[in-house]
């Protein structure tokens, strides 16, 4: 793609309406859809969805059955891959939107809202390659911070008017050290001005966008250092003056070998923490790992859903819950799936719905927690 289209040219990449044409008639939920349910307590309920690896459509978005259930059971929607710097960003001088154009055109014709996810993903893991050794040249400091401001003007600038809840910063809290991870950004610049640079310039473009700090702490075992360091990260935000409105929990929630072992005591003082600094909350990539459940089904969905509705009401008890957002409606199509396998081979029945797209008992789970949850204030 030439690097020196306009924006507007970029953004009306052909593909998009084409991707969405032909869907067949809507699925059914059973009962009132997840998002009726949220809306009726002031939010909305969500799934991501994918097109799959660069250059192709093999991922959810490819299925219609699965386009279909999203219709029937969400509000809102945020891209799996798309919208990060490795899909978006081939080379440090190409913008590539067309698999972001796909799912945008495909939810602006079905009159369902978009998230945006995420505007710096701060790992070194998962930023592109070519970041690694990019030369900054003579004055690396001000080179780093230019890219990170002009890469969040361009890509939250294309969508202010269709998107504006972005993921700002993922993940730059180390889970074992409750440090800052370092990138190649931060050979240059220290971590916390690229965290406020970007929350600043966000704020710059979206005046009234909601801008969200996320990651995957939890309340299972094992967590406690992560935990203190998202609350001093939270703290330093609010004492820098960041511009910062909320926490995305994403809720990667697991049930451990043994069985279900969390502590709960120690997960409200966190989320009591967060919302007393005077931040806003959402849980924006929630699905279950069920390695620890044994493999007769009916035992495992029982457990997945048991371990899932008493995470969710805890969550849903607090007023300053926003949004609610699945990472993926059917089991197929999950992460979970290969990443790290259970012991018996089994695929994970981690999602609301089966690979035959039947309802597993979590899905009554996140209804009736839903349900139950406090109006949001």
């Amino acid at each position: 793609m030439n690097p020196h289209l306009t924006r507007r040219q970029v953004l009306t990449r052909a593909l998009a309406v084409s991707a969405a044409a032909s869907l067949p008639a809507l699925a059914t939920a059973p009962g009132p859809s997840l998002n009726d349910l949220a809306q009726a307590k002031g939010r909305r309920f969500g799934s991501t969805v994918g097109t799959g690896k660069p250059g192709t459509l093999t991922g959810s978005f490819a299925d219609v059955a699965y386009r279909d259930l999203l219709v029937a059971e969400c509000g809102l929607l945020v891209p799996e891959n798309e919208l990060k710097w490795g899909a978006l960003r081939p080379s440090a001088d190409v913008y590539n939107f067309e698999a972001a154009e796909r799912l945008l055109a495909f939810a602006k014709e079905k009159g369902l809202a978009f998230r945006g996810h995420t505007l710096l993903w701060h790992h070194p893991r998962w930023l592109p390659a070519w970041l690694d050794k990019h030369d900054f040249g003579a004055k690396p400091a001000q080179a780093v911070e230019k890219m990170i401001a002009d890469h969040i003007a361009m890509v939250a600038g294309s969508y202010k008017d269709r998107i504006t809840s972005w993921d700002v910063v993922n993940e730059a809290v180390d889970a074992d050290t409750g440090g800052l991870r370092d990138t190649p950004f931060t050979r240059h610049v220290p971590a916390e001005r690229i965290l406020d640079l970007s929350f600043h310039k966000a704020r710059e473009v979206l005046p009234q966008g909601q801008l969200i700090y996320n990651d995957y702490m939890s309340w299972e075992p094992g967590h406690e250092k992560h935990r203190d360091g998202v609350l001093r990260l939270l703290e330093g935000f609010r004492k820098r003056g960041t511009p910062v409105d909320a926490l995305g929990v994403q809720s990667h929630i697991m049930v451990v070998e043994g069985g279900p072992k969390y502590d709960e005591a120690a997960w409200r003082r966190f989320l009591d923490e967060v919302v007393g600094m005077g931040y806003g909350l959402l849980i924006t990539e929630f699905d279950v790992n069920d390695k620890g459940l044994p493999t007769d089904i009916a035992l495992r969905d029982k457990g997945v859903a048991d371990y899932s509705r008493a995470y969710l009401d805890l969550m849903l008890s607090y007023k300053q819950m926003g949004d609610v957002l699945v990472w993926g409606m059917v089991d197929k199509f999950s992460w979970l799936q290969g990443l790290t396998p259970r012991a018996d081979k089994q695929p994970f029945r981690c999602c609301p719905y089966g690979s035959d797209f039947q309802p597993h008992p979590l899905r009554d789970a996140i209804a009736g927690a839903l349900k139950g949850a406090v109006a949001k204030g």
